[in-house]
């Protein structure tokens, strides 16, 4: 009689517990390359290069290959078209958003060119329209413009390549366009650009930057982790940790009950 009660309390326990853990783990939709590429949401805090006081937060969804980029950005040269890039490796290489240690001519402005080595080379170019290769990294036409408060907002769907669906986590995002001396517009107070001389270097250096948070599905994650670091802290899926609590929990119950059968038996 004490034995058939263990065994049903031991069932009506564990198989809550069980659909507990299984309601709350994410269904991945595996790629065929090992890495789960579908429904995954990215955050990028877009913190100022330059002291140009730029910021923004650019929202990353990636589906299968299908890549939506969203970006509210302020405090950009008002009325100007600012570059844009995804920059970074899809072969395994450490980059991560300059700081002002990049200035190695200490003309007291990162350039592009200067940037580089922190962030690496031009992986996507996010235009407006047309061509998102690293040729279109300076197609001033085609890129986004901040508006006359210095606000940029911007949405589109690029079809990527494997490895970069593969490597999302390891890219960030820049955007260049810088006004050191205040007049509201590019000019060539700090020089031609290093990438094209037709340009003054305000309009290609960079005005900010900001590396991936972190990954959740079916939402967007949010705080947790300084520009610069490749942590995924505070973005913890609530419903795995929920989950891992449930799971606990009835391991205990089953524990006691065990324990206080044991004791009988002892006891008998």
């Amino acid at each position: 009689m004490t034995h058939t009660r263990i065994r049903q309390l031991t069932t009506i326990l564990a198989v809550p517990a069980a659909l507990t853990l299984a309601a709350a783990t994410p269904a991945f939709a595996h790629d065929g390359h090992g890495s789960q590429a579908e429904g995954h949401s990215y955050q990028v805090d877009l913190k100022q290069l330059n002291d140009s006081g730029a910021n923004g937060t650019a929202m990353l969804q990636l589906d299968g290959t299908e890549l939506t980029v969203k970006i509210e950005a302020s405090g950009l040269v008002p009325g100007q078209p600012h570059a844009q890039h995804i920059h970074g490796s899809t072969k395994g290489h450490d980059f991560h958003c300059p700081d002002a240690g990049a200035d190695k001519n200490g003309d007291g402005i990162v350039t592009t060119a200067e940037g580089l080595p922190a962030y690496g080379d031009i992986n996507i170019s996010l235009t407006t329209k047309g061509d998102t290769s690293k040729d279109s990294g300076l197609a001033v036409d085609r890129m986004p413009a901040a508006d006359k408060d210095g606000k940029l907002s911007y949405e589109r769907t690029i079809t990527v390549s494997q490895q970069v669906a593969d490597h999302i986590k390891d890219l960030h995002v820049v955007q260049h366009g810088i006004d050191p001396n205040g007049n509201g517009k590019y000019d060539f107070g700090k020089g031609k650009s290093e990438l094209d001389p037709k340009l003054p270097q305000e309009a290609t250096a960079p005005a900010d930057c900001g590396m991936l948070q972190g990954a959740s599905v079916g939402s967007m994650p949010s705080g947790g982790v300084e520009t610069g670091s490749g942590s995924t802290q505070g973005v913890e899926s609530p419903g795995v940790m929920a989950a891992g609590g449930a799971a606990v929990l009835s391991a205990g119950v089953l524990f006691a009950v065990r324990r206080r059968a044991l004791s009988g038996r002892r006891e008998g």
